[in-house]
């Protein structure tokens, strides 16, 4: 309820919301029309003061030419002091001058009352598109608040919420086709985070998803005892849109009707939640519109990013390959050099030992030519030199 009080009694008055709208819709209107039709007199005074002022000027500006020429008439006519014929040509050709150059300053005083005249309509016309232009929006701002009223009115607690989402799904499908062709545009059913927005919009050209928003739509009755502010939801908004992986996030709302700062347009909240807006149901289309451009212009740099960023992972895949087959040949070589190590060891040892086999080999042999030597210089008579009694038995046999 507002209070008003009376200027001449002093006893004030309680009246209600719309009783209110309709006083100050009447100051307004009455206010407009007088600060209209005071303007109007202000301009026609101007304008007739300045035609006032343009025909003093050129008055007395013919004036003063007017007495020049007089003067170098007379002047000429006093020089003239010959023939009486020379001086009717002279004065007659003085005058015809004279003559000419009045016609043709009568012709530039209507050339300029016609400009006058010329600039006056065409004031005139801006005057009156203005003040046309002017009630056209007011007129519109008014059908638009008795609608939402109205609209509002007629639904219990429950539907305004639904509703509004309602109005903006209409809105978009009913440009789904020619705008968003390949847009995808439906309601958020995943609540396992516990808790969901009410649409998302998402779109992908040649496989890349560019641009992807989170809506959220919130209204109430006006005759709601515990009115809410859009700051409520902000912090929910910005939680729902990160767990969806959503770009932008949304609130189109109807809350706090007389905030002027929402009513003006597009209200940007990215200096406390990154990469979010609150706007009222007639810019639900034109903020898709704005943030699917902005997100389309910048679709080239995102796929020449994108390729940038697959070469950077192709080269660092072709390092990683390059050092694994560095790392695969140094093991595989350290492996044979231990290897061929080992190999040349087993042979330097199988040289040794068949070094020694053959000195072994060698020393048999010796001992068998020593053996050898003996044998064949083995004789009866070194056999029997120290043994005197064999001897005899072999002489005794010899004989």
């Amino acid at each position: 309820m507002q209070k008003i009080k009376c200027p001449n009694c002093g006893e004030v008055f309680a009246v209600d919301e719309s009783g209110y709208a309709q006083i100050v819709q009447q100051v307004r209107d009455k206010e407009f029309e007088k600060e209209l039709s005071q303007r109007k007199q202000e301009y026609e005074e101007m304008k007739e003061s300045e035609l006032k002022l343009a025909q003093m000027q050129q008055k007395e500006k013919f004036d003063k030419e007017l007495s020049e020429k007089e003067a170098e008439i007379r002047q000429l006519r006093a020089q003239i002091s010959g023939s009486e014929t020379a001086k009717k040509l002279a004065v007659l050709e003085a005058v015809q001058v004279k003559e000419k150059e009045l016609s043709q300053k009568a012709t530039e005083i209507t050339e300029l009352k016609s400009q006058l005249s010329n600039k006056e309509t065409e004031n005139k016309l801006k005057e009156k598109s203005l003040q046309e232009q002017y009630e056209d929006k007011l007129k519109l701002k008014d059908e638009q608040i008795e609608y939402y009223k109205d609209f509002k009115a007629r639904q219990s607690t429950k539907m305004v919420g639904e509703s509004l989402e309602q109005h903006c799904l209409t809105q978009f499908n009913s440009l789904r086709m020619t705008a968003f062709p390949n847009a995808y545009f439906e309601k958020d059913n995943d609540a396992r985070t516990g808790s969901k927005g009410d649409f998302i919009f998402r779109e992908s050209a040649e496989g890349t998803e560019f641009i992807s928003i989170m809506f959220e739509m919130k209204n109430e009755m006006d005759e709601t005892a515990t009115k809410h502010k859009n700051e409520d939801f902000l912090k929910e908004l910005d939680k729902d849109r990160r767990e969806k992986g959503c770009e932008y996030a949304v609130l189109v709302s109807l809350l706090e009707i007389d905030n002027e700062l929402y009513n003006n347009g597009i209200v940007d909240v990215s200096y406390r939640y990154e990469k979010m807006y609150v706007i009222r149901p007639q810019f639900f289309i034109p903020m898709i519109t704005l943030l699917r451009n902005a997100a389309l212009h910048s679709l080239k740099y995102r796929k020449e990013l994108e390729v940038a960023r697959h070469q950077q992972i192709d080269i660092l895949r072709f390092e990683e390959n390059m050092n694994a087959f560095k790392e695969g040949f140094s093991r595989n070589y350290r492996i044979a050099s231990d290897k061929f190590k080992t190999a040349i060891d087993e042979i330097d040892k199988t040289i040794l030992h068949l070094q020694k086999t053959k000195e072994a080999l060698l020393s048999s042999e010796n001992n068998l030519r020593l053996a050898n030597n003996k044998a064949e210089d083995l004789s009866i008579k070194k056999l029997t030199k120290n043994a005197p009694a064999v001897k005899e038995l072999f002489e005794e046999l010899k004989e």
